[in-house]
């Protein structure tokens, strides 16, 4: 009877699994000094962005940098600057592959980038609310839109905990944590 209960849960498994369901992308784990965030990438809607943010991972361009923006309800963002503000050099500007239908919702990963669409390198952001206006409209510059490449998919409550902290200014640096929020390490889970 035991074999038969089995062999029926399987079977049963089975038939609820999706079919043709997209797999999972490359995971990125991201631990902090608030503690860690699992990134899931999307390789398919956002190949060369992906490819961008694995090469800094791989390369360790991440370790030790900060969350140097941090607006509550907006973002948070970093990848680009050290504890004391220093800036880390990065490769040339990827192409930005914001019209590749992914959103800029709660908790998804974008690229972040200048006046210029197409101007995105290593810093990225984490969104901490729905910002459909950041999402890409139109093939200009004001309009263009942020590249999603990317979810939180475990530590919801790190963001939260980041976009929370208390922020000043430093120098020309505004929405800056007033205790540092360190990238102690970034890697590759899959």
């Amino acid at each position: 009877m035991k074999t038969f209960l089995t062999a029926a849960a399987v079977a049963l498994a089975a038939l609820a699994a999706p079919t043709g369901a997209a797999l999972a992308g490359p995971q990125v784990a991201l631990t902090t000094s608030a503690g860690v965030v699992v990134i899931e990438l999307d390789d398919q809607k956002a190949p060369a962005t992906t490819a961008n943010f694995l090469q800094y991972v791989n390369a360790g361009h991440y370790n030790g940098t900060i969350f140097h923006r941090v607006i509550p309800n907006f973002m948070v963002q970093g990848g680009g600057f050290t504890a004391d503000m220093g800036e880390k050099k990065t490769r040339e500007p990827i192409r930005n592959e914001a019209s590749n239908g992914l959103k800029n919702d709660k908790y998804t990963v974008s690229m972040a980038r200048t006046s210029d669409p197409q101007s995105a390198t290593a810093q990225f952001f984490i969104n901490t609310a729905d910002n459909a206006f950041l999402n890409y409209r139109a093939a200009t510059a004001s309009g263009y839109g942020y590249a999603v490449f990317g979810k939180v998919v475990q530590g919801k409550e790190v963001v939260d905990k980041i976009g929370a902290t208390p922020t000043t200014t430093r120098g020309p640096f505004a929405d800056n944590p007033v205790q540092p929020i360190t990238i102690q390490k970034a890697e590759v889970l899959k």
